[in-house]
């Protein structure tokens, strides 16, 4: 389980160590009795009932044997996954191509009510135009990812944008207004993108808020996230995704997107920016 930056993550990681450091107790063993059991040196266990070396699901299977919990083995090992879940490297979750990382996010898009993107790389997924897309998960595959199935994965993004039009669900995307000068498409597919801005930020259910640039802001650029509803975020860092499900992390979150959302102009004020950015790629 990689180490990862979110305490949700960490928390989740205890919990698991928590709950087999409890069988352990139940079954009137210590973490040598069970390291002996199991045919490991006793550090092993004081690592796991420590959470400083996360169980493999072959070391819960054993543990459970050695506390005679066997009954308890299916659910940790589910908690397991949720835990291993809530960050995952871009090579384990791409491993078998863009597309199907692309489709295994549908169905938290298809649950969430409400909608709340911040981006200061590039423009949000659910916004992004087929020739945008495009360049974008090429120069994915292209730095990290052995499989080409760009064509496909783009495919599967465009279809989940059909969510921006179903029943009441409500977006608000904020951009940094440098993210309206900066692509990997091309000047032509980049201008054709802001135009779709226009489009997108017309519709009734949507905000599109731009963070203007400036020397003087009160709040500076942070790593692009969503927030899904009020439970859950996602974070695309350098090394993986990251999900956040901690409320007191979720709540932080919210908080930034608030802050920036302060900075933000909407309206004709967006709308002039968008035309500049377009007007300065000729």
């Amino acid at each position: 389980m990689a180490v990862s930056p979110s305490s949700s993550a960490q928390q989740a990681r205890q919990a698991l160590a928590d709950r087999l450091a409890e069988l352990c107790r139940d079954a009137g063993l210590s973490g040598r009795d069970v390291a002996g059991r199991c045919g490991w040196h006793p550090s092993k266990s004081s690592r796991i009932m420590n959470a400083r070396t996360p169980p493999s699901a072959d070391d819960i299977r054993a543990w459970c044997r050695a506390c005679g919990a066997e009954d308890h083995t299916a659910d940790l090992i589910a908690s397991l996954r949720t835990a291993e879940g809530m960050w995952v490297g871009w090579r384990r979750m791409e491993r078998a191509g863009l597309k199907q990382a692309q489709e295994a996010r549908l169905p938290l898009f298809e649950r969430t009510h409400r909608f709340r993107a911040y981006s200061s790389w590039l423009v949000p997924g659910l916004i992004q135009t087929y020739s945008y897309t495009e360049a974008v998960l090429r120069a994915v595959q292209r730095r990290r990812v052995d499989v080409d199935d760009v064509s496909e994965a783009v495919a599967v993004r465009m279809e989940r944008q059909r969510v921006l039009y179903e029943g009441d669900r409500r977006f608000a995307f904020l951009v940094e207004e440098s993210v309206l000068r900066n692509g990997l498409c091309g000047a032509e597919a980049l201008i054709g993108q802001l135009g779709h801005l226009f489009t997108v930020g017309s519709l009734p259910n949507v905000s599109l808020g731009v963070v203007p640039m400036g020397p003087d802001r009160s709040r500076m650029p942070v790593e692009g996230f969503w927030i899904f509803d009020a439970e859950q975020v996602n974070v695309e860092l350098v090394s993986g995704h990251l999900t956040i499900t901690q409320p007191s992390e979720v709540g932080a979150y919210a908080d930034s997107f608030a802050e920036l959302a302060d900075l933000a102009v909407y309206g004709a004020s967006a709308r002039a920016l968008i035309t500049a950015a377009m007007d300065s790629l000729g």
